[in-house]
């Protein structure tokens, strides 16, 4: 599945100052009081109490003051007490068919008249059949594609385009149905001013908007009302049309439009555009059709894009734990993450990335010099920052980092651990609708003269990030969770070893001896071993040899044992050797091994240390207990020290 490609300028567009001004401009606008309605219907605003019409558009200010329910149409009089805006009336008006639209909620009441397009019967349209044909469509570009064939086969305009907005609030057109002799426009971008955000906010509450006649001046408002309360007609059909916009229409070749929003989750996300080079309007039925006709294409493309999202996030997810699952053993974090068969630029591609994790710095791809970079994250302070154009955004970093143009810090931690993915600049070319530039306008705040295809070549930026910072930022969490959870199982770990030799500990002996002898069928057999005289050696030469020569003897027993055998440290100079799945023949074996282990000379400092042993061996019965299993070895033991010691007794 594909989708209109992610491409963000963040105000660095052609002309910047100029289009934040254009934008600014647009932002004072008075488009929802603009005090005037096309000409081809008519407006009155009624008092709902008393009837009285208290505005009037000025082809009915003869009816200012007056009840209208008095003098009105029985069917205009009906719809002014039960009509709403979604469900108009069909009703004769002096002499003339209109479609009556009541808005009810407002105050005053606001009622339109728009006179009936015989030709062009919302009946004979088949909206439904295409919204059934749209319905099983997933792909967003084909949907976008088809809608907007549909509808240009079901208005008869002559261009349907369908916009994309984009992050930044600029536009693209990602559709383009057109007669043969008209120009393309399909994937040109456009700037946010051309539909600024005051004109995209009204179609979150209304979701169509017409301009019948390009040429049309308006009809103004006559009005009752105290000066300080303007007529708002947000909601209405016939709403005028800015001469700023209007000019912007005619230098597109647009004599009539009619739009339709495409909203997901309470935002415009982009819309239909009907075009047509002569004046054209559609009945308020056929509006209405196709207004549902576009909210199902929004409800399709959230879905689509649901479940893209959701794809990625698994894909994404199963790269991160691939990636991650060795941190919960022993490997070193470094050597996962940066160099091993897989690296954080399989989960985030960029040119490079560092990481640092305490005095450690691991690097991957191409990066700047680790200390020139970690100057400029540390200069930051700690959070996670991002930046696509690091030259433009805060060129007093870019100086520090020379070819780093998108910048991705992610923190590991509160003590300076950081990953930090770099990209380098990426030239690219973007096509937009018209020359941005002020020779293409009379003035800064006038609209374009001519909208065909202008390219332009957008320097100082990487690709975008996208969704590839968030998994940056969860490979962050990943990477924390999983040094945090290693943490404690080193901990656990130590709370079940000897401090001294490193070898298992007591409580651990206890656990794994349960185990052993309750679920388990294989023979288990125990070595229990007692240093002789070992008292000599730290009257002699001190407590701190002795415990080198016990963390010694740990070691040559740790390297006679068999791989399946457990060695601890019992305490003192007593060690236990837990023989799994051994007899007494194999587990004697291995305490005659562990004598002569102990028996080689240990030399320490120079100084050489001889060291003898008393070994018990016993295999244990069925039903027998650890506690059972451990006297009967301690027994075996002294019965080899009764005997002189440096043996072996069963």
């Amino acid at each position: 599945m594909t989708d209109v490609p992610a491409l963000t300028f963040n105000g660095d567009l052609p002309g910047d100052d100029a289009e934040v001004l254009r934008l600014r401009e647009c932002s004072t606008e008075p488009i929802r009081t603009i005090g005037a309605i096309q000409s081809h219907g008519i407006l009155f605003a009624i008092d709902e109490v008393t009837g009285v019409v208290v505005a009037a558009s000025a082809n009915a200010e003869s009816w200012l003051g007056r009840d209208l329910r008095e003098a009105g149409s029985e069917m205009v009089t009906w719809s002014i007490g039960h009509g709403v805006a979604v469900d108009p009336v069909r009703a004769e008006f002096e002499g003339t068919l209109y479609d009556v639209i009541a808005h009810r909620g407002t105050s005053p009441l606001l009622l339109e008249l728009e006179p009936v397009v015989p030709e062009l019967e919302y009946v004979r349209t088949g909206v439904v059949g295409a919204i059934q044909r749209l319905a099983g469509i997933s792909d967003p570009d084909e949907l976008r594609r088809e809608a907007a064939r549909e509808i240009k086969r079901i208005t008869g305009y002559d261009r349907v385009m369908c916009y994309h907005f984009h992050d930044d609030a600029h536009g693209q057109v990602v559709a383009d149905e057109r007669e043969p002799d008209m120009e393309p426009y399909f994937g040109l971008h456009f700037p946010a001013s051309d539909i600024p955000v005051q004109a995209r906010s009204l179609y979150i509450e209304k979701r169509s908007r017409v301009i019948a006649d390009t040429e049309d001046a308006g009809t103004p408002i006559h009005t009752l009302l105290p000066e300080e309360s303007p007529l708002d007609l947000g909601l209405t059909e016939l709403r005028a049309v800015s001469p700023h916009h209007l000019q912007f229409m005619r230098n597109m070749g647009q004599a009539s439009t009619v739009s339709f929003g495409i909203v997901m989750n309470d935002q415009l996300v982009g819309m239909f555009t009907c075009a047509h080079r002569t004046p054209r309007r559609i009945p308020v039925l056929l509006r209405r059709a196709l207004e549902v006709l576009a909210s199902q294409v929004a409800s399709q493309l959230a879905s689509a894009e649901q479940i893209r999202k959701l794809r990625r996030q698994l894909e994404s997810r199963e790269r991160r734990i691939a990636l991650t699952a060795p941190l919960y053993g022993r490997a070193d974090a470094g050597t996962v993450l940066m160099s091993g068969e897989r690296t954080v630029l399989d989960v985030v591609p960029a040119d490079g990335a560092v990481l640092r994790l305490g005095d450690a710095v691991e690097t991957v791809g191409v990066v700047p010099p680790p200390e020139r970079l970690f100057a400029v994250v540390d200069e930051l302070g700690p959070g996670r920052f991002r930046w696509e154009a690091l030259p433009i955004e805060r060129p007093e970093l870019a100086v520090e980092i020379p070819g780093v143009t998108g910048l991705l810090v992610v923190p590991l931690g509160s003590d300076g651990d950081r990953l930090v993915f770099v990209r380098s600049e990426v030239a690219r070319t973007v096509e937009w609708l018209g020359d941005q530039r002020p020779e293409n306008r009379d003035g800064p705040l006038s609209p374009r003269r001519s909208f065909s295809a202008w390219q332009e070549s957008v320097m100082g930026r990487s690709l975008p990030w996208g969704d590839h910072a968030q998994d940056a930022y969860d490979l962050g969490e990943d990477i924390r969770s999983a040094m945090a959870a290693r943490t404690q199982a080193e901990l656990a770990e130590l709370a079940l070893r000897d401090a001294l030799t490193g070898l298992h500990n007591r409580r651990y002996l206890d656990d794994r001896l349960d185990g052993l002898l309750s679920g388990t069928e294989k023979a288990v057999a125990l070595v229990f071993l007692d240093l002789d005289d070992f008292k000599i050696v730290n009257d002699t030469h001190g407590h701190e040899m002795g415990d080198a020569v016990l963390a010694a003897i740990g070691r040559r027993l740790s390297g006679v044992a068999r791989t399946t055998d457990v060695v601890v440290r019992l305490g003192g100079d007593e060690f236990v050797i837990v023989c799994v799945d051994a007899g007494p023949a194999e587990a004697a074996a291995v305490a005659s091994r562990a004598l002569a282990a102990i028996t080689e000379p240990i030399v320490l400092r120079d100084v050489e240390i001889r060291v003898h042993a008393s070994a018990g061996v016993v295999a244990a019965e069925r039903g027998a207990t650890a506690s059972e299993l451990l006297d009967a070895a301690d027994a075996a033991m002294y019965r080899a020290k009764r005997g002189g010691g440096g043996r072996v007794s069963a």
